[in-house]
């Protein structure tokens, strides 16, 4: 295995049992040397991503293993970016776990040798890949930040106020913060997806040939289609937005997957 990988692993699963030791016991210095073992870990892995793209000219996303690794990658950077604007120090306990529990599958999983046919190489499926990519990390933390939602929201409802109400920021925080993740992946999943349908154009002479798997990438657009404009126009917001973000997530991986699945 290459040493940017395992060291990217060791940071990712280092940082999430920090960020667990911080939800348990507030500490900032917890935090911050979580947050650092983060960085230093997106850090490897974008060197070990820069490696793969720089060796085999195409942008890692062959087979379930390349897959899953650059999503981890992009939900590590995802989550970093957004951190700057909201310091949601406890999203880091799901987020973390999440980018571990991606590039150690992909570590276990067999790595077939796949002989890429040349028009598949090049910046516009480079494009269209890495849109799609980012969008399913922004929306995934979009996901995670509507679960903490309906926890905060329960706890705020609970008499008793216990464990996650002294732990979680504010309903009004969470619901800002999955807002522009929203914001930030649906525009990207949109791109992917014209991207997309362009280039099976370029390469298969037809726009949509109604695959299962355009039919669910369909529908999974038109869910956040529908979250984004009721968001905008009636103000939905809240518990609401927050269904709706993780009905929409459960869509979207099973449309992921649907493409491993033949």
């Amino acid at each position: 295995m290459n040493v940017l990988f395992t060291l990217t692993i060791a940071c990712y699963i280092a940082s999430s049992l920090g960020y667990q030791g911080y939800v348990l016991f507030q500490r900032r210095s917890v935090y911050k040397v979580s947050s650092t073992l983060l960085w230093i870990g997106f850090l490897c892995h974008t060197g070990f991503i820069a490696l793969q793209y720089f060796e085999t000219g195409h942008i890692p996303v062959q087979g379930l293993h390349e897959t899953l690794s650059t999503f981890g990658w992009a939900v590590a950077g995802v989550f970093l970016a957004l951190q700057i604007k909201f310091n949601l120090m406890v999203l880091g306990a799901l987020v973390a776990p999440l980018a571990s529990l991606s590039v150690v599958i992909a570590s276990i999983l067999p790595r077939p040798y796949v002989e890429l046919d040349p028009l598949f190489r090049g910046l516009w499926r480079t494009f269209h890949i890495g849109t799609l990519i980012l969008g399913l990390a922004a929306l995934a933390i979009a996901f995670l930040v509507g679960v903490l939602y309906l926890i905060q929201e329960k706890a705020i409802k609970d008499k008793k106020r216990g464990f996650f109400f002294r732990r979680l920021p504010s309903l009004n925080l969470l619901d800002s913060m999955g807002y522009s993740c929203l914001i930030t992946g649906f525009p990207l999943l949109t791109c992917g997806i014209i991207t997309g349908v362009i280039y099976a154009q370029m390469v298969h002479g037809r726009f949509w040939s109604w695959d299962h798997k355009e039919i669910f990438a369909g529908i999974t657009w038109l869910v956040y289609a529908v979250l984004l404009h009721e968001r905008l126009t009636v103000g939905w917001q809240g518990r609401r937005a927050a269904v709706m973000t993780i009905v929409g997530f459960v869509i979207l991986i099973f449309t992921f997957f649907l493409r491993f699945l033949g």
